[in-house]
């Protein structure tokens, strides 16, 4: 029988917590793994920046994604909590696809392969309950939930190509997950609970997300066929468009609590991502100069990962009773986060001059291990046995 006060039921009996600290654990495992294999000292049995860029969306990102969609999406819906048994199986095939991936990794091509499966198996799990709850959901509440729905599809589908990736013979998959799975639900949702949680009281623009989503593909379709200009430009327009649409949400800075200001800035760095990438794209179509994809990490540390450790906060506090609020140790964890990101772009920016120092990637690695393990230590004991801070 379930008893919610052992703390073996606990770490189980809301979906976030384990999605939640698998997610920590891997974002350890996999990076230092990338770190070894790019110096040499790890062979790989696969191109190391494609393990890089799969490992991090599907092991990672995609564990923190669905602990947070899987708490909020029935709630979005007005529906009911997914069931226990059905977000554990969902949990566990992707404890085991995670394993055998790594495993493969360093191992067995096959195995990897084998290991891919299943995480695409746990993906499929993934979009197939949310699309059962979006099916029933009162057309009224379907907006935002549809667009949701729609970046964890075309992850499902980039999950797919990724086979090709692997294979050597597409690379498309990993424009469509980045940007039509990664950073369009982390906007999705972001779009949705920022306003919100800001007591924002502008008119919603119903017209916002569905036109991000359409520059998001022109983007994609211009990355894939290399149209370097065309990108460009995308990137510019959609950074000038989200930046105007924050401003007439009228966000309020002073008095907000920290956990707010922390999903604050990380629609700032979305739009400086956007900005600022698109001008580094521009000087690398210039000058053939390369910033080692800085606008991406960009994305994915200034943007993705500051809303993950603000939302992530929120609801391992929210959901084991505890104030919503960032305290002095959070806040730490979060300046340590934009010493990452600060970090990763100085490291491309001395790439991008050929200044060498390549000392600065393994800084920037070592302070995301330091970033994911300082998080864990904080509440993981949250996460497993409810612990109050």
């Amino acid at each position: 029988m379930f008893t919610p006060d052992k703390p073996q039921n606990y770490f189980f009996s809301q979906v976030h917590q384990p999605f939640f600290l698998s997610g920590i654990f891997f974002a350890v495992v996999v990076m230092l793994m990338f770190m070894l294999s790019y110096k040499g000292v790890l062979p790989l049995q696969v191109d190391s920046t494609s393990f890089h860029s799969y490992s991090l969306i599907y092991v990672v990102f995609t564990q923190f994604f669905t602990g947070f969609i899987f708490t909020t999406f029935p709630r979005f819906c007005q529906a009911e909590v997914i069931d226990k048994d059905y977000y554990l199986r969902t949990w566990g095939l992707h404890q085991l696809g995670a394993v055998l991936f790594l495993v493969g990794a360093v191992s067995s091509e096959e195995l990897l392969y084998v290991g891919m499966a299943v995480l695409l198996l746990a993906n499929i799990a993934i979009v197939y309950k949310l699309k059962v709850i979006f099916s029933k959901a009162p057309e009224a509440m379907r907006h935002d939930p549809l667009w949701i729905l729609v970046g964890f599809s075309m992850g499902l589908f980039a999950h797919v190509l990724y086979f090709l990736v692997f294979a050597g013979v597409d690379n498309s998959g990993v424009a469509i997950a980045l940007n039509l799975y990664l950073v369009f639900v982390t906007f999705a949702v972001g779009q949705r609970m920022v306003p919100f949680f800001s007591h924002s009281f502008a008119e919603k623009n119903e017209r916002f997300v569905p036109t991000v989503f359409a520059l998001l593909v022109v983007k994609v379709f211009a990355v894939n066929f290399g149209i370097s200009v065309v990108e460009i430009i995308t990137d510019i327009v959609l950074g000038l468009y989200i930046a105007m649409e924050v401003k007439r949400w009228e966000l309020p800075w002073s008095g907000s609590p920290a956990i707010l200001k922390i999903l604050h800035i990380s629609l700032y760095w979305l739009i400086a991502s956007l900005l600022l990438g698109g001008l580094v794209r521009l000087v690398e179509y210039v000058t053939e100069a390369s910033f080692m994809q800085m606008d991406v990490h960009m994305l994915a540390l200034g943007f993705v990962t500051t809303m993950l450790i603000g939302f992530g906060t929120r609801v391992t506090l929210g959901h084991s009773g505890q104030p919503p609020h960032a305290d002095a140790t959070t806040l730490k964890v979060f300046y340590l986060l934009q010493v990452v990101v600060v970090a990763r772009i100085l490291f491309s920016v001395v790439m991008g001059a050929s200044l060498g120092m390549f000392w600065m990637f393994d800084l920037s690695i070592a302070l995301w291990l330091l970033l994911f393990i300082f998080w864990g230590g904080r509440f993981g004991p949250v996460l497993v046995s409810g612990k109050k801070l």
